[in-house]
């Protein structure tokens, strides 16, 4: 579910950016916008996910090893998947992008 959910934000950031390059925007303005627009449900839908997590991470008793095991993965996959999603995959668009563009003929 966490690969699921961070693919998913990533496809919308450069769908997105997609969309602001067909209006006329450079490439860096366009992955910049694209991630600027995304920005606000990314980290809600994140945040909420964290949170949901929490209750496993802090979890005691009978398999509370396990809960615990699961819930600091989800927090920390979450957390790390979020400043993945927000910096890299619009440097990343922007970069491939460029090497589009740049591509010699031939």
């Amino acid at each position: 579910m966490l690969i699921g959910l961070a693919a998913k934000n990533a496809i919308l950031i450069v769908e997105f950016a997609v969309l602001e390059r067909a209006k006329g925007l450079s490439i860096v303005e366009s992955a910049v916008e694209g991630a600027r627009a995304r920005l606000r449900p990314i980290v809600m839908t994140s945040l909420a996910f964290t949170a949901g997590a929490i209750p496993l991470a802090i979890a005691s008793g009978a398999g509370s090893a396990s809960r615990h095991s699961i819930g600091t993965g989800v927090i920390g996959g979450m957390i790390s998947s979020l400043i993945h999603i927000l910096i890299v995959t619009p440097v990343i668009f922007a970069w491939l992008r460029e090497r589009e563009v740049t591509k010699p003929a031939g």
